[in-house]
C-alpha cells in the first residue's frame, strides 16, 4: 500500500536569466524583465512529495522530521537568501531557471533519500506559475 507524503518549504532567492552565448539583444528579447543585469527575486515555495510503504511498525511512509531535515540541508540552507547565479555552485554554468532549479533541487534530494521512495518536487515561482520534476 502506497502512500505519498508532502513537505512544503519555502526560501528567497535572486537569479538573472542569461546565455552566455547569445548578444545582449537576444537575451533581453528572450528573457525581457528577467534578464535585468542587476537580477531580481522570488519568494519560491517548494513542495517535496515522497511516495512509498507504510512501514508496519512506525506508521510511516518516512518521518516527516527526517525530511524537514533534509530539505533544509539541501535547499533552505543552499539557496535562501542566496544569488543563485553568484552563490550557489550549482548554477555556475547553468542558467537558474525555475526548470533547472526544480531538476537540481531533485537531484539534490533524490542522492540522499533512501531509493525506496520515489520523489515528485514542484516549485512554485510565483503564485501562478510553477513547475514539477519529474512529470
Amino acid at each position: 500500500m502506497k502512500v505519498s507524503v508532502y513537505r512544503k518549504a519555502h526560501f528567497n532567492a535572486a537569479h538573472r536569466l542569461h546565455n552566455p552565448n547569445w548578444s545582449a539583444e537576444q537575451n533581453k528579447r528572450i528573457f525581457g524583465l528577467c534578464n535585468n543585469p542587476n537580477y531580481h527575486g522570488h519568494n519560491y515555495e517548494l513542495e517535496v512529495k515522497v511516495i512509498g510503504e507504510i512501514d508496519p511498525e512506525t506508521g510511516y511512509v518516512i518521518d516527516l522530521k527526517v525530511l524537514k531535515n533534509l530539505i533544509e540541508e539541501e535547499v533552505c540552507q543552499r539557496f535562501d537568501h542566496q544569488n543563485l547565479n553568484l552563490d550557489v555552485p550549482d548554477f555556475k554554468n547553468l542558467n537558474p531557471t525555475a526548470e533547472n532549479i526544480v531538476v537540481v533541487i531533485w537531484q539534490r534530494l533524490r542522492a540522499k533519500l533512501d531509493p525506496k521512495f520515489d520523489l515528485q518536487v514542484r516549485l512554485y515561482e510565483t503564485p501562478r506559475n510553477y513547475v514539477e520534476y519529474p512529470v
